[in-house]
């Protein structure tokens, strides 16, 4: 399964980012059966923009992803986009099959609040409402599931995306200069491991548009919890091909999930 991770940096206009989107894909070598694009990937990483970068299923963003889909005969991870729907605003992955048909959509669950070490605060909840359903879908390859950036932090709900059966799990995600020299590749590594399965981690790049410091440092985590690609904090793509038989080792080598047990109570 040939994977395209994307990491652009996110321009003032949404125009121009996903002109600057299509030219970075045009550099790759090999032709994708999924490409996959960072959370907020046409919008700075800002409370108060979230609402002027608003999308819909009708807007253009959308419409770059199916293109997109269409034109490259590959899956397409929309990455994330702030969702118009009704009067709130959510944090919206839209998944495309091959033939730009949305087969999932997937809300993040968990909104990042966070209080720095100079006291200042960033809460996505100011303005965006949380999702309530899973993020799972299927392809060819079996089954995938999908996270967004402060999911990964909860391991409940990567394992229960395991437990649906998922194979590859991705995440669009914005981590920044603070929480991801601290936990980015941390937390990434300890999905895979305790799960069994690739994690596949997008970013924007540093250079994004916006005050927001977006950390980059886009990756492939395999089933053992190795990091088989990965780039800094620069714009670039990842082109990589999953082994997927590679699950199955892992699992019957080291039989974690096999061997899972319910709790006592106490």
């Amino acid at each position: 399964m040939n994977l395209l991770v994307v990491q652009n940096a996110v321009k003032k206009h949404i125009g121009d980012t996903l002109k600057h989107i299509k030219a970075l894909i045009a550099t790759r070598q090999h032709s994708p059966d999924i490409i996959v694009l960072p959370e907020m990937f046409t919008t700075p990483y800002e409370t108060a923009q979230f609402n002027a970068y608003a999308q819909t299923t009708d807007g253009e963003v959308y419409r770059c992803l199916t293109q997109l889909a269409q034109t490259h005969r590959a899956y397409v991870i929309g990455g994330s986009v702030p969702e118009r729907k009704g009067n709130r605003l959510y944090n919206t992955t839209y998944i495309l099959n091959k033939e730009g048909k949305r087969i999932a959509t997937y809300r993040k669950t968990h909104l990042f609040a966070i209080t720095y070490p100079d006291g200042s605060t960033f809460d996505e909840a100011d303005v965006l409402s949380a999702g309530e359903t899973l993020g799972t879908f299927e392809t060819e390859f079996g089954t995938m599931g999908v996270m967004i950036c402060f999911d990964i932090r909860y391991p409940a709900l990567a394992e229960k995306l395991a437990d649906k059966g998922a194979r590859v799990i991705f995440v669009p995600g914005a981590f920044n200069d603070f929480t991801g020299p601290l936990h980015w590749h941390t937390t990434f590594k300890a999905r895979a491991i305790d799960n069994q399965l690739y994690v596949i981690g997008c970013s924007a790049a540093s250079s994004s548009y916006g005050n927001y410091s977006t950390y980059g440092h886009s990756l492939i985590v395999d089933p053992l919890g190795n990091v088989l690609s990965s780039l800094k904090g620069e714009e670039g793509i990842i082109e990589l091909s999953l082994d997927l038989s590679r699950i199955d080792h892992a699992r019957s080598v080291l039989p974690i999930r096999k061997n899972k047990k319910a709790l006592p109570e106490r």
